[in-house]
Parts: structure tokens; C-alpha cells; sequence
């Protein structure tokens, strides 16, 4: 079965709305006045600080080491001086000290930011600039991706493929699509790079089919690549997922519990790679991203390059023009996926690869009440795991921890799909993922967190 005619059962058919912003070429948002640098914007620990209040950093100097293995270095957006170290509330709902720098707006570059010579740069190398310059996951995830290029353990499975990810299958966000055509000769230099780290023979860059213009660019960049292909996607959510990518472009499965590299395949996003390759190429470190910020609660949809730290008020203020009408629902990420937030005072990270603003008299603003479960069938029916949701919620509303993980919690991958087709706008999803957050032992074990989703 070719990759152009491979899916996955499941999957929902989601209104792609990407129209506001996929032909709007990417603008820079200009550096806000403060930035409140998050120390956590990867899995794994928190990076230490390694400044204080009153010190003076350059655009690009570390401001907080990798706190483990798993975990990545955190660098300045702008020069200027470190005003104080607080907590804040991140748009997960976790907390993560932030270093708040007050802009000069210098934009001094760290001294260290250098090019360096291709005849200089190894696998040894990659892997260094990776975890020092703090590469991490783009997509959402936030995985660092030193840690992906590990070299591989004695008796596991080498590394044969490295898969880009771009596919963006969430609604609305179209920032992974602009990469593709705007940075495409990053793209596919970050690709030789990974797959040099790697010691991996082939490269697949995946891009879903509702993008003809990002296949055909990518597809005659990458025409005299012996290694590296497109693999042009059928579009469906989740198929931005990465073991269904995986199935798709390769026709692997990842085991549950399992990770790409058991099929002996890395997953990255195209954003990603293309900070790859301004780290090994310039030994510039991760500082700003490209951020969609739409929705009809905005006066100028697009995507922009925004530096990391900024709250999310000023690159709608700076970038975006301003709100339009009175916001009713803000989601920070995709529609899918993404988190429901209360304010515009969060600052971008890493992972920030969205910002939504609905104004209150759009339709997706308006809560709806849910139902009782009419035991339909439909979450069943698109859940891409091949779950049973219902029977997840009704244990995970028990607690009881025992009958959640019978019927593979853990495996959810927190799509959304089964919310999505619910008739009974039951939020399936959020009873999943805290009951994987109380299995996991993040939670109190006693007090019942999900009283707020019960009807009344």
C-alpha cells in the first residue's frame, strides 16, 4: 500500500478553517518592552537558572541550564537586564519560574553566536549543539530533541528513518505550512543534519494533501535527494500524530507503551528541523518561534515570528493588530488540542505553535451543556487508538485507577476526536487526561477533581 493511499482506522473529518492566515506570507512581531522567559518549556525538569536580578544578557546567552538528561537549556530573546526570577501559571495549568528580562532594545547577540565550517560539524557535534543550543520539539510536545539522537544502546534497533512532521492537521493553525514554503532549504538541511546524528539511511518529510503548494515546492527541492521524499498524506485528524504518521509514511506500528525509535524511526516537526539547522549552522540557540495567531477575535490574522517570552497580549497588540470585539473564548495551540485559557497573560514557549481568539459572538464561544451518554458509539467509532472513551470516563469518574488502565488510559493520545463526534458534548478528553494525570500520581487521590464536568 502506497503512503498516499495508507491511514489509520479512526480519525475524525475536522473543518481545516485555515483560510485566514495560509496565504499571508510570515511577518516578524516586534520584541516587546519585558519578557517572562519560562525555565520549563520542555518535557522532563526544569532548567536551573543561572541568572539574577540585575544582571545584564545578551540576545541568545543561557539563562538556565538543562536541569537532567531530559531536559534543555533556556536562552534570553532579547538583551537587556534580568529584573527578578516569579512564578507564573503556564496555559497547561502547571507552574514554571519564569526569568522576567526588562528589553534594551539592542538586540545585542551572545558573543557565541558564530558560523561554523561544514567540514566542522559531526554527529558528535549535532548532538552537542542540540542540547546546548536547547532544540526541543516545536509541535506541541516539547520532547527534547538531543535526546532523541542519543546514540542508540547496544542491542536496540538503529535508526534507519527520520520522519518531518508536516503535516498540521489541527484547524486554524497554519504556521508548519509557512515554514514549508518559506523555509524549505532549512528544512531539508535540518533534515541532513538529524539523519547525520542518527546514522539514519532515508529521510520522509509528511505533509498532508490539503497542501499542494508546500508538496510540490518540497517535492522539486528534494528531486535530486537520493534519500529524501515527500510523503504526500491523506488528510484526516489525527493524522499529525505521530505513531499514525508513522503508519502512514512507513507502514510501522509502535508497540503501546513503545516509542518511534522501537520501529526504528525519529518523528520531528518541520520547525524544528529548521532550528536544527540554524543551531549546527550558526550555533544560534532556540529563541523565537513562528506562532499562528488567528481567529475572528483578532483585527490581523497571520503567522508571526515571535520572540520567546512574550506575553501572548503583546503579540496580539504588536503583531496581530489588536483584538476584535469583545474576546469569548481564547485557546492557546489548536483547536483540538490546545488549552482553554482566562487571560492573554501567558508568555509564548517553545511549543506555543497557536493562539486562537474567538470573539463572543462566534459560535465556537458558546458553551453548551453536556447530556447524559446515549451510548451511540461514535467516540468508538473515531477514536484512533481504537479505544473504548466511555468506559475510560465512567472508571476515571470512579476513580478507580485499576479498570482506567484495563482499558488502556495510558494509550490516549488526547486528540480530542471522541469530544469532537460526542452528540452529548460530554468532554471526554478532559476526564482522560486527568484520570492519566491521577494514575500518574499528580493527583491528591481523594478529593474527586472532576465535580466541574458533572451536571448540575
Amino acid at each position: 500500500m502506497s503512503a498516499q493511499e495508507a491511514s489509520f482506522m479512526g480519525g475524525v473529518e475536522v473543518p481545516p478553517s485555515k483560510s485566514l492566515t495560509d496565504k499571508v506570507a510570515i511577518e516578524r512581531c516586534p520584541a516587546p518592552d519585558m519578557v517572562y522567559i519560562p525555565l520549563s518549556q520542555h518535557i522532563g525538569a526544569p532548567a536551573k537558572p543561572v541568572v539574577k536580578p540585575g544582571d545584564k544578557v545578551t540576545m541568545g546567552q543561557v539563562i538556565g541550564e538543562a536541569g537532567g538528561f531530559v531536559s534543555t537549556n533556556i536562552h534570553s530573546s532579547v538583551s537587556g537586564m534580568v529584573m527578578k526570577l516569579e512564578s507564573r501559571y503556564m496555559p497547561n495549568g502547571m507552574i514554571s519560574q519564569c526569568v522576567v528580562i526588562k528589553n534594551d532594545g539592542q538586540d545585542t547577540p551572545c558573543e557565541d553566536m558564530k558560523p561554523r565550517k561544514e567540514e566542522d560539524i559531526t554527529p558528535d557535534l549535532i548532538r552537542q549543539v542540540l542540547r546546548d543550543r536547547g532544540i526541543a520539539g516545536m509541535g506541541g510536545a516539547t520532547f527534547p530533541t538531543a535526546v532523541k539522537y542519543a546514540p542508540v544502546k547496544e542491542g536496540h534497533r538503529p535508526i534507519d528513518t527520520v520522519l518531518l512532521n508536516g503535516i498540521e492537521c489541527e484547524p486554524f493553525v497554519t504556521a508548519d505550512h509557512r515554514t514549508l514554503l518559506e523555509y524549505a532549504d532549512e528544512i531539508i538541511q535540518g533534515l541532513k543534519y538529524f539523519m547525520l546524528a542518527s546514522g539514519a539511511s532515508k529521510g520522509i518529510i509528511g505533509i498532508e494533501d490539503n497542501k499542494p503548494d508546500a508538496i510540490a515546492l518540497m517535492q522539486k527541492k528534494v528531486a535530486s535527494e537520493a534519500n529524501i521524499e515527500v510523503c504526500v498524506c491523506k488528510e484526516k485528524y489525527p493524522q499529525g500524530s505521530e505513531k499514525h504518521l508513522i503508519y502512514a509514511a512507513t507502514g510501522r506500528t509502535v508497540p503501546d507503551r513503545g516509542l518511534p525509535a522501537d520501529v526504528g524511526v525519529i518523528v520531528d516537526n518541520v520547525g524544528t528541523a529548521v532550528a536544527a539547522c540554524r543551531a549546527v549552522k550558526n550555533n544560534v540557540p532556540l529563541y523565537e518561534r513562528v506562532v499562528t495567531i488567528s481567529g475572528n477575535g483578532v483585527k490581523k490574522p497571520g503567522n508571526y515570528i515571535v520572540r520567546l517570552g512574550t506575553l501572548y497580549s503583546d503579540a496580539v497588540e504588536k503583531a496581530a493588530g489588536g483584538l476584535e470585539g469583545d474576546p469569548g473564548k481564547i485557546i492557546s495551540g489548536g483547536m483540538m488540542m490546545g488549552f482553554a485559557v482566562n487571560s492573554l497573560d501567558y508568555p509564548i514557549t517553545k511549543g506555543s505553535s497557536g493562539l486562537l481568539i474567538f470573539n463572543s459572538k462566534s459560535p465556537f464561544a458558546q458553551y453548551v451543556e453536556p447530556d447524559p451518554c446515549v451510548h451511540c458509539g461514535r467516540c468508538v467509532d473515531a477514536c484512533p487508538m481504537r479505544l473504548e472513551p466511555t468506559e475510560i470516563v465512567q472508571a476515571v469518574k470512579k476513580q478507580n485507577w485499576d479498570d482506567a488502565e484495563r482499558f488502556f488510559c495510558h494509550a490516549c493520545v488526547e486528540c480530542g476526536s471522541c469530544a469532537f463526534v460526542c452528540p452529548a458534548h460530554i468532554p471526554l478528553v478532559q476526564y482522560i487526561r486527568m484520570g492519566k494525570q491521577f494514575i500518574r500520581g499528580k493527583g491528591d487521590g481523594g478529593h474527586n477533581p472532576f465535580y466541574k464536568f458533572d451536571k448540575k
